[in-house]
C-alpha cells in the first residue's frame, strides 16, 4: 500500500514558478518512491486565480483560501471540545502574519487527508539542477522518514546505538542562494554585530557569540552529490523552508506567535533535545528575496519581525535548555515557567537591540524609532506568545485526533 504523504507550501505571495516546481517535485516522488502525494497550498495571497491556473493540471492538490481554511478549522476546534474555542481559533489562524500558525494548519489538514507525513516547502524557493536533473529534497525524505533509523541506509551514521530502533524523525536540509533572514545588506556592516549576536544563547562566550554571527542565516554548499548523514540533527543545519516531520508535528505544535521570524523551528530543537533520529542531507533549496522585501513597507516590516524574534529567543532559550523529550505537558510547563523569568533582562535586551539599529543608519534608523515606540508593546506580546503556545500544546492532540474526523472543503 502506497504511503500517503503531504507536500505543503504555505503562501501570502505571487509564487507561481514556486508552485510549479512542487508540482514536479509531487510528480516525482510518486514516480520513484511509489508515494501518494497530497499536494497542500495554503493560500493568503491575493493571486489565488493565478495559482489555481497553475495548479489546474496536479493530481491530488488541495489549494486552500483563508475562508475554508477558517472554516475547517472552526469544525476542528468545535469537535475538539478543548477549553477556549475562539482563542484557538485564533492561535491557528491569526489576524497578522504567523509563521508558526501557518504550519501547524499544514499538520491538522494533513492529518484529515491520512498522511503519515508534511513536507513543508515555501513560497521563495526553487530547487537546484545538477546533472541536468532538478534536485528535489523529497528523494531524500522519503528514504528514511518514518523508516526504523536502523534501516536507514545512510553516507555517514552517526547515530547512537541506544537510538536505532527508533523511527526517523525528521529529515532536513538547508538552503543555497540568499540569506535565510534578510540582512545580507549589513552583513559587513557596523553594528551587524551587536544586531545579530543578540539572539545569542544566555551566558555565551564572545567567542561563541562570534562563531554564531558568523554562520547565522548563511546557507551550505551548492549540490555535487547525495551526502546524508544519520543522526541526532544540529538545528543549525536545517531550515524550516527545506523540512519534514513524521508523528513528531502530532504531538507538538509550532508555536503561533505573530510578526516573529524563527517561530516555526521549534520542533527542529524537539527533535534535537528528545534525541530523535534524523535525516540531515545535502538537498538544499535555492532561496531568494523576493522585491517586496526591499521595498519600505516591506522592510521596515521584516525588520520589525527580527526584532521580535530577538526578544522571544529570551524564551525559547529558557526551553531548550530545560526540554529533553518530546513530552508535550512538560513542554508546556517548560515554556510556562520560562514567561515567570524577570522582564529586565528583555528590556536590556530591547535597549542594545535599538541601539544597534541606530549604529547601521539610513533606514535602519526607522526600525529604532519603531522599537523605541512600542518597547513595552513587544515585550509584552514576546511574552504572551509562549504563553498562547503552552495554550495551544496544552489542546494539540485534542486538535489533531479532531481533524483525523474532520471533512475537507473542497479545493
Amino acid at each position: 500500500m502506497k504511503r500517503r504523504i503531504c507536500l505543503v507550501v504555505p503562501t501570502n505571495r505571487e509564487c507561481t514558478a514556486t508552485l510549479a516546481e512542487v508540482v514536479a517535485e509531487a510528480e516525482y516522488a510518486e514516480r520513484h518512491h511509489d508515494a501518494d502525494v497530497r499536494l497542500l497550498v495554503l493560500d493568503s495571497s491575493d493571486e489565488f486565480t493565478a495559482h489555481a491556473k497553475t495548479l489546474a493540471d496536479a493530481r491530488a492538490v488541495l489549494h486552500l483560501d483563508e475562508p475554508r481554511q477558517r472554516e475547517f478549522l472552526r469544525q476542528v476546534v468545535d469537535r475538539s471540545g478543548a477549553d477556549g474555542p475562539g482563542l484557538l481559533l485564533d492561535l491557528l489562524l491569526p489576524s497578522r502574519p504567523s509563521y508558526g500558525a501557518c504550519t501547524n494548519r499544514a499538520f491538522l489538514i494533513a492529518a484529515a487527508l491520512g498522511c503519515e507525513s508534511v513536507h513543508r516547502r515555501d513560497s521563495d524557493l526553487y530547487f537546484q539542477t545538477y546533472a541536468g536533473e532538478k534536485v528535489f529534497p523529497i528523494h531524500a525524505e522519503l528514504s528514511a522518514l518514518g523508516r526504523p533509523a536502523r534501516d536507514v541506509a545512510a553516507t555517514e551514521d552517526r547515530l547512537d546505538d541506544s537510538r536505532r530502533d527508533l523511527t526517523v524523525a525528521m529529515a532536513g536540509a538547508s538552503f543555497v542562494g540568499d540569506m535565510s533572514v534578510d540582512v545580507e545588506d549589513i552583513r559587513g556592516a557596523d553594528g551587524y554585530y551587536d544586531l545579530v549576536s543578540l539572539w545569542a544563547a544566555p551566558g555565551s562566550t564572545e567567542a561563541e557569540k562570534r562563531a554564531l554571527v558568523e554562520e547565522s542565516f548563511t546557507g551550505s554548499a551548492p549540490f555535487t552529490g547525495d551526502h546524508w548523514v544519520l543522526s541526532v540533527v544540529d538545528p543549525m543545519r536545517v531550515d524550516m523552508h527545506n523540512i519534514s516531520f513524521h508523528g513528531l508535528h502530532e504531538r507538538v505544535p509550532l508555536p503561533p506567535a505573530t510578526d516573529t521570524i524563527g517561530s516555526d523551528y521549534f520542533l527542529i530543537h524537539v527533535a534535537d533535545r528528545a534525541g530523535l533520529p534524523g535525516l540531515l542531507h545535502n538537498r538544499h533549496i535555492v532561496n531568494f528575496h523576493t522585491g517586496e522585501r526591499k521595498t519600505d513597507a516591506g522592510f521596515l516590516a521584516y525588520q520589525m519581525r527580527f526584532a521580535k524574534f530577538i526578544l522571544s529567543m529570551y524564551y525559547f532559550h529558557f526551553i531548550y535548555e530545560r526540554m529533553t523529550s518530546d513530552d508535550p505537558a512538560g513542554i508546556a510547563a517548560i515554556a510556562r515557567a520560562s514567561t515567570w523569568q524577570p522582564r529586565e533582562p528583555n528590556e536590556t535586551q530591547a535597549r542594545l537591540m535599538e541601539k544597534a539599529y541606530r549604529r547601521l543608519g539610513g533606514r535602519f534608523t526607522g526600525v529604532a524609532d519603531r522599537i523605541a515606540e512600542h518597547r513595552d508593546r513587544l515585550l509584552v506580546e514576546a511574552r504572551r506568545d509562549i504563553e498562547d503556545f503552552a495554550t495551544l500544546i496544552d489542546a494539540w492532540a485534542a486538535l489533531v485526533a479532531a481533524a483525523r474526523e474532520t471533512p475537507l472543503p473542497d479545493a
